[in-house]
């Protein structure tokens, strides 16, 4: 396969894209390709290669870019995103997943946002709604975290490292993703743009802004990246950082109803064992349910068959019971986190 040759000529890109790969593989190769197709041209491309054991580090050679490396295999994205970030000259840090393909024009939307929004301190987008997997749980996923945000409030209060960009003097300011609270993938991302809006920043969601994503998401990954990765870190971040639940992407209103919802429906299917009248609260709770997430179920509809959308609901109430166990553990740790701190607190006073 023919490849590109390096893009040269520009000292001062707009755009520096890191991407951060372990193992990349096809769906590497296939994101560092859309990149070079791309009709925005004035950016510098880095990739840190964190200990991959394939052709990652040659292949990103091939495409022209500037290839770091992790000291250490397996440091995790936010280590190398900071990584790149050292040594990158761009006006912004546009980061892109090794598992996500950008189309010709995400790159040109992203800086046409950036160059008429100057205030902006970042812009994150979305996956787009035709994921490249094909198997229901990666079309499910894919297909939820679209919605999620091309319904999401513009005015964000978050970010996604996916597919989004940061002003490079505001992420070194910050001291970039904390990679001490999370060594691994988890929401490095999310805790900085708490971290921005915090030092009262703004940040945009910008839905034009899509990529296409690679990953071929199973069942057991996604429960476990979902309770252990997300959930459980998310509800602590929420909690230390004393922002409240933001009425926004996962947190909106109507999830949190429907979390309470997902485990009444439990309780009386469990209840419907021994009283038959159970039943009948089964029914209506399972009614309020699909009335409380009638527009995602809508969405589904509409992107798929009525099949599809079946087992769709089935899943999003599979996800709501994950998702209020990990608030329940997420209370617990940070509990018993402040609580200890409260004891060191003491001890001090009584050794003095």
């Amino acid at each position: 396969m023919r490849q590109p040759a390096p893009l040269k000529g520009i000292s001062h890109p707009f755009l520096s894209i890191v991407v951060p790969v372990y193992n990349g593989g096809e769906a590497f190769q296939a994101c560092l390709s859309a990149i070079t197709r791309s009709h925005f041209q004035n950016w510098e491309l880095i990739v840190v290669d964190d200990g991959s054991s394939d052709r990652s580090a040659q292949i990103a050679s091939e495409f022209g870019a500037t290839v770091l490396s992790t000291h250490q295999p397996q440091s995790g994205p936010g280590f190398a995103r900071n990584v790149g970030a050292q040594v990158a000259k761009g006006q912004y840090l546009c980061f892109i997943d090794a598992d996500c393909e950008v189309s010709s024009q995400t790159l040109n939307r992203l800086a046409e946002v950036l160059r008429k929004n100057l205030t902006l301190d970042a812009v994150f987008g979305s996956y787009d709604d035709a994921p490249k997997a094909t198997n229901f749980v990666a079309q499910y996923k894919n297909l939820l975290h679209h919605y999620t945000h091309q319904t999401g409030c513009e005015d964000a209060s978050t970010f996604w490292a996916g597919c989004g960009a940061v002003k490079r003097s505001t992420f070194l300011a910050l001291g970039g993703f904390d990679t001490q609270r999370y060594p691994r993938p988890s929401i490095e991302d999310i805790d900085l743009g708490y971290r921005i809006k915090q030092a009262s920043g703004k940040i945009l969601l910008a839905k034009q802004v899509q990529v296409k994503h690679h990953k071929a998401w199973k069942l057991n990954s996604l429960i476990k990246t979902d309770l252990f990765d997300r959930g459980i870190p998310w509800t602590q971040l929420l909690l230390d950082s004393r922002s409240g639940m933001a009425n926004d992407l996962n947190l909106q209103v109507s999830s949190r109803l429907s979390v309470v919802a997902v485990y009444l429906l439990l309780l009386l299917g469990l209840s419907s064992f021994y009283s038959p009248q159970a039943v009948w609260g089964l029914l209506l709770v399972a009614i309020a349910l699909l009335i409380l997430n009638q527009d995602v179920y809508r969405f589904f509809r509409q992107k798929r068959d009525l099949s599809f959308t079946l087992k769709a609901i089935l899943m999003h109430w599979l996800y709501y019971i994950y998702s209020g166990l990990a608030f329940l553990i997420g209370n617990y740790l940070h509990w018993q986190e402040q609580l200890g701190k409260d004891r060191a607190v003491t001890k001090t006073l009584f050794d003095h």
